[in-house]
């Protein structure tokens, strides 16, 4: 088989080749995006010979230095303009039990896509003349692209084995791409699963590097069923595969969370790019399993799992090896994501409006947006319905923060100004007085502004202060 690579970058690479007397091909997820009409930006080169050598005599073609060089892999990084080359020995590997760091020594073509961790990344194209846009496909890797199939071209649990990280790579790509796991494979996912855990040979960073592309694909709910059915998810993120289950008693059930999860996480993911609005999605009722009740004549509760699963959330942070400056952010949205509820079934008093508008402060659009996807039903009809109602809430609710100034929202008054009016030292009174200001703000009882704020404490200093 033979296809068009209209590349000039590539070209002028083989015409290098040809005149070094190299046999080069263009392999890895280059090729399988080109037949899938995607889009390649990252460009593997691998080459029958010295890989460094080679990748060092492109460099002074284009008159620039190679950016890294990796001579235990036989490897090489060249930057040109925004694209990102990398050239590759042709090789085989072996692995030892406790590492998933190869051992490396030159191999043949076929050598070296046998190596590969899916069939549908084993393609090799080569780029010489005479020999341009032909395919070495070993192991029907063109055959699984057009049947969206994920496998491994070897025997997947001992690929598992070799490198655990390739249970979450077949995964991500089944996600990202909407192919299929097949059997053989899917099961060696399950079996191998603890291979992520308890040991050296992958790190928690790139498992949860993993976790969040897969947040990060189009339909995340794919790869997260996927990672739940195959048991995976029990060693990667247990209190997401614990969400699963529906209880029934009498006439009363509640639906199933995990799937509503997904439901959300898919609905989420129409309006947002951001990751841990994604991924505040995916745990915003985590807690549930933990608060579950049931109480006769009401059915089922889950009292207080907003604020349980907010204080769930540090100890996953820190397991998962997550970024903690995105840990208050998290939280934040899991705390207060029932809070518009009641504003929207027009209960509450326009303080309440207030009071969430400052609580959420700069997430307020994020905690609207994790608010609108959590709305799921089967009942089409009723879904249009809550968005309809709900439209109409979140109009409220922004514009009493912008004409409130409550984005940001504290005291007009500052500490400062309060210690020298009343000539008192830093201390609880300071706070008890903001307090009062904030709270007579959030109240309608003054707006939020400073004089009206400064005449409020001068005349309320001594109630204030009575409590």
């Amino acid at each position: 088989m033979k296809i068009q690579l209209k590349n000039n970058l590539l070209n002028k690479i083989g015409e290098i080749a040809d005149r070094e007397g190299y046999n080069a091909y263009l392999v890895g997820g280059y090729v399988r995006d080109h037949l899938l009409g995607r889009k390649g930006f990252d460009i593997d080169i691998m080459v029958t010979g010295d890989g460094i050598k080679f990748a060092e005599t492109v460099a002074k073609e284009f008159d620039t230095d190679l950016d890294s060089v990796y001579r235990n892999f036989e490897t090489a990084l060249l930057n040109l303009d925004d694209v990102k080359l990398e050239f590759a020995t042709s090789r085989k590997e072996s692995y030892q039990k406790n590492s998933r760091k190869p051992e490396v020594e030159p191999g043949t073509l076929k050598e070296d896509l046998s190596r590969r961790d899916f069939t549908i990344n084993a393609l090799a194209v080569s780029i010489n003349k005479k020999t341009y846009g032909d395919v070495h496909d070993e192991f029907n890797g063109i055959e699984d692209i057009k049947n969206k199939i994920i496998r491994t071209p070897l025997d997947p649990l001992k690929t598992f084995e070799d490198d655990p990280l390739r249970i979450m790579r077949a995964i991500r790509f089944a996600s990202k791409l909407n192919f299929s796991i097949e059997e053989k494979t899917f099961e060696a996912l399950g079996k191998m699963k603890e291979r992520l855990i308890g040991n050296e040979v992958v790190s928690q960073e790139r498992i949860s590097n993993e976790f969040l592309q897969i947040l990060m694909t189009d339909k995340p709910s794919i790869g997260l069923e996927l990672l739940h059915k195959s048991g995976v998810m029990e060693v990667v993120f247990p209190e997401i595969s614990l969400l699963d289950g529906v209880d029934q008693r009498k006439d009363f059930h509640h639906k199933n969370v995990f799937y509503h999860t997904m439901m959300v996480v898919d609905n989420i993911c129409k309006t947002t790019d951001d990751v841990w609005l994604r991924f505040t999605a995916l745990v915003h009722d985590i807690a549930k399993p933990k608060t579950k009740k049931f109480i006769e004549g009401i059915g089922w509760t889950f009292h207080g799992h907003e604020e349980l699963g907010a204080r769930m959330m540090k100890k996953i942070f820190r397991r998962m090896k997550l970024p903690m400056h995105r840990l208050e952010y998290v939280e934040k949205l899991v705390r207060l994501h029932l809070r518009p509820i009641p504003i929207s079934k027009n209960v509450v008093k326009d303080s309440a409006v207030r009071r969430l508008a400052a609580d959420a402060g700069e997430e307020l659009v994020d905690l609207l947006k994790l608010c609108r996807a959590d709305i799921t039903s089967k009942n089409p009809e009723l879904v249009k319905k809550y968005l309809e109602n709900y439209e109409i809430v979140e109009k409220k609710i922004i514009e009493v923060q912008e004409k409130d100034h409550l984005r940001n929202f504290q005291s007009p008054v500052r500490g400062e100004e309060i210690m020298k009016v009343f000539g008192i030292e830093p201390g609880r009174q300071v706070g008890i007085i903001k307090h009062k200001i904030e709270e007579a703000i959030l109240e309608g009882e003054i707006p939020n502004e400073y004089e009206p704020a400064r005449e409020y404490m001068l005349k309320n200093f001594s109630e204030m202060l009575k409590t």
